[in-house]
């Protein structure tokens, strides 16, 4: 019996599977740290994932591309430690499997082992099949990801919408492809809403939208930004369902102001 009560029977790729035909929605946040696992533990979210974005939200980094393997295990493992219900999925960072089926089985092989992830996520279409095929026939489930790729960032030419025209053909394509090779679950990022809606009627599996309209089988926002952390990324996507950052810095403003006035600590903060 889990310590969480009957509610924290584990997302799997199985409850994945059912919601889509179900028509029933699938919420995911990224997540980085355990004390923010053990929040969402609370909720009923339904995936968390460990994205390589830690790099730009929590190392103060300007893009994914530094982000290593011991990186992401080191936060996916901090996340799994106060997770046991939602679904747990890492990415595979910036060429962490693009050399080989060999290089990509052992470092995803690691995020499940060191990290204790339930699915790694991966980058790209048609050149990443072979690795695709492997891990998943290894038993390691995969989430695809296509339209703004972020490893891809420097051939891309920026943050900007994909799929539009003849990438439009280009991408459905490349959907069945990875349905086809066995992912769990499709990421699309920043791609027009028709195009998300014809590649979710597409494939057997759940697509994920972020930027993506709402026709998708589940969406996807980054934990910071949706809480109001202060960033200069604000994308026409994103709701801000709080304004924390504000509520952090009023509270950081008041205690320094405490310390220096000498308010705090008070008679009721002190051992006598």
């Amino acid at each position: 019996m889990s310590k969480h009560n009957d509610q924290a029977t584990r997302v799997t790729v199985k409850t994945l599977l059912k919601r889509k035909q179900d028509g029933q929605k699938i919420s995911m946040l990224t997540c980085y740290d355990a004390a923010f696992a053990g929040i969402i533990e609370k909720s009923t979210i339904d995936m968390v994932l460990v994205g390589d974005s830690l790099g730009n939200v929590v190392l103060g980094m300007k893009d994914t591309i530094p982000v290593t393997m011991d990186h992401m295990i080191h936060h996916t493992a901090a996340v799994a430690r106060a997770s046991s219900r939602a679904m747990l999925v890492a990415d595979m960072p910036f060429m962490s499997y693009n050399i080989s089926i060999e290089q990509a089985l052992t470092n995803a092989a690691r995020l499940i082992q060191e990290g204790g992830a339930h699915a790694v996520k991966v980058e790209g279409g048609s050149a990443i099949i072979p690795q695709v095929k492997a891990m998943t026939r290894a038993g390691i489930p995969v989430v695809g990801h296509l339209g703004l790729t972020p490893q891809s960032i420097h051939t891309l030419g920026g943050y900007k919408v994909q799929g539009r025209g003849d990438e439009a053909a280009k991408m459905v394509r490349e959907a069945k492809e990875l349905s086809d090779a066995g992912v769990c679950a499709l990421v699309l990022e920043l791609v027009p809403q028709g195009l998300a809606k014809e590649i979710t009627a597409a494939i057997k599996v759940p697509t994920i939208g972020i930027g993506a309209g709402p026709d998708t089988d589940g969406q996807v926002l980054v934990l910071q930004d949706m809480l109001g952390f202060p960033s200069e990324f604000s994308p026409k996507f994103l709701k801000r369902y709080a304004t924390l950052g504000e509520t952090i810095a009023a509270a950081v403003a008041q205690y320094d102001l405490e310390v220096k006035e000498g308010s705090f600590p008070a008679p009721e903060h002190t051992f006598q």
